[in-house]
């Protein structure tokens, strides 16, 4: 394929909106519904489902990955230390179940299966005497 501009527009919107899934998602993934992990569960979906909606609308793999691009930056970046100490992701005591991983682990896995998946089926051409055209 060749370059055009808007198809790097594509890709521009596609990592902003990746970002603004990581962030929501990493600020999100720490919530705890009892002993279930809610907020990543949901996360989790919400991107998997951006992903394959950049996929499937745009239907180029490159769009997909500067959508995952995005969300790995905006987990990279907002997992971090703040400037004044403080944390968004916190570690989890010692022996308990630590969302934080997981969400770090999951958003590369899943964009990585979407961007590798492979193209649909290709279309099947009718063969016989129905498909051929007479003049």
């Amino acid at each position: 394929m060749s370059f055009s501009w808007s198809r790097f527009g594509t890709w521009v919107v596609a990592f902003v909106v990746g970002a603004v899934y990581g962030v929501a998602g990493t600020v999100a993934q720490a919530y705890m519904l009892g002993w279930f992990p809610l907020g990543l569960v949901l996360a989790t979906i919400g991107v998997v489902a951006l992903l394959v909606a950049v996929r499937l609308l745009t239907g180029d793999r490159w769009a997909a990955l500067a959508a995952g691009l995005g969300v790995m930056v905006a987990t990279l970046v907002f997992s971090g230390a703040g400037p004044g100490g403080s944390v968004v992701v916190p570690q989890a005591a010692e022996g308990q179940f630590n969302p934080g991983i997981v969400w770090t682990i999951l958003v590369p896995l899943a964009a990585t299966i979407v961007i590798a998946w492979p193209e649909s089926l290709p279309r099947m051409v009718p063969h016989g005497p129905e498909s051929s055209v007479e003049d």
